[in-house]
């Protein structure tokens, strides 16, 4: 007998399944399944040994859930020409309009001459410098970090474009100390005739510019009339001072002082204070000389 008939196959020449035939002893077929199930069973181990059991990549954390306050905003770039955002919030306090501003870096505060500025409004700050650590003595706050500057129209930039209105005590973009005397509104004093303080430090306006070089960190003593006067800039009040010396076709007739006393526009006074040469603040508020720091004695 045969033991197996012939497998008609699935009609593509492939065999389908194994066939017996009805001579075909069962304890034949019993064993020969076991057989087949284990042959199996012996397949499949060695399947197992041969390619390893790869193990399972650990489960991802899920994220962290953010806490706390968000990253402070990269500052904006200090080098920066101007720089331009959304007014958030504004505060006015003496001559200034401080403003919360959201520029495409982060926030920020500036300074601007005082003026309305509606919230939501976009505006362009440009002649502008930075300032750390800045105390306005009025709002009783320090700013980490503010801009001073000028707000400037669509396609414009620096002072001259926004008819002068720089930060009051300051020339215009690129001009010297003695360029800031006259703002708009700020009629000038002329005629000014001042005697010369006394005592081994004193010196008059035009000796200072005559030998700043010589006298840079050195105090002097001046007397002069205040013809301009500008008070909490940069946390200092400014002032410039005339004595009737030094010529003003060559800009040495005028000297800027800064202090923390207070006086007025037309007062005489006597200042002693350290000379300072070439002082450049940048953004263009650049001083050939200037008295940093000066005490005022009316």
């Amino acid at each position: 007998h045969e033991m197996m008939q012939k497998d008609p196959g699935d009609g593509l020449g492939r065999p389908s399944m194994l066939a017996f035939d009805q001579g075909t002893p069962l304890s034949f077929i019993k064993e020969f399944i076991k057989a087949m199930r284990a042959a199996a069973i012996v397949i499949a181990l060695t399947a197992v040994a041969c390619t390893g059991t790869a193990a399972a990549p650990p489960a991802e954390k899920p994220a962290a859930k953010a806490t706390g306050a968000a990253p402070a905003p990269a500052p904006v770039d200090p080098s920066a020409a101007a720089v331009t955002g959304t007014v958030l919030e504004t505060m006015n306090a003496g001559q200034y309009t401080y403003v919360r501003l959201k520029t495409a870096e982060g926030e920020i505060w500036a300074a601007v001459m005082q003026q309305e500025l509606k919230t939501g409004a976009e505006i362009t700050i440009g002649d502008s410098m930075w300032m750390q650590n800045f105390e306005s003595k009025t709002l009783k706050r320090t700013f980490d970090n503010i801009l001073f500057g000028a707000i400037v129209g669509p396609g414009q930039t620096g002072a001259a474009a926004a008819g002068g209105a720089m930060p009051p005590g300051h020339p215009p973009a690129g001009g010297t100390a003695s360029a800031a005397v006259a703002v708009a509104g700020d009629a000038p004093i002329t005629d000014v005739k001042v005697d010369k303080a006394t005592g081994k430090d004193a010196r008059t306006i035009a000796e200072v510019w005559a030998s700043a070089p010589s006298l840079k960190g050195t105090e002097v003593v001046i007397r002069g009339r205040v013809v301009k006067w500008n008070p909490e800039i940069m946390g200092k009040n400014w002032l410039h001072l005339q004595d009737g010396t030094g010529s003003a076709e060559k800009k040495t007739h005028d000297i800027t002082v800064t202090t923390m006393d207070v006086v007025a526009k037309g007062d005489i006074v006597t200042i002693r204070g350290k000379v300072t040469a070439d002082k450049d603040f940048g953004a263009g508020y650049a001083y050939a000389v200037m008295i940093e720091g000066a005490k005022v004695v009316k």
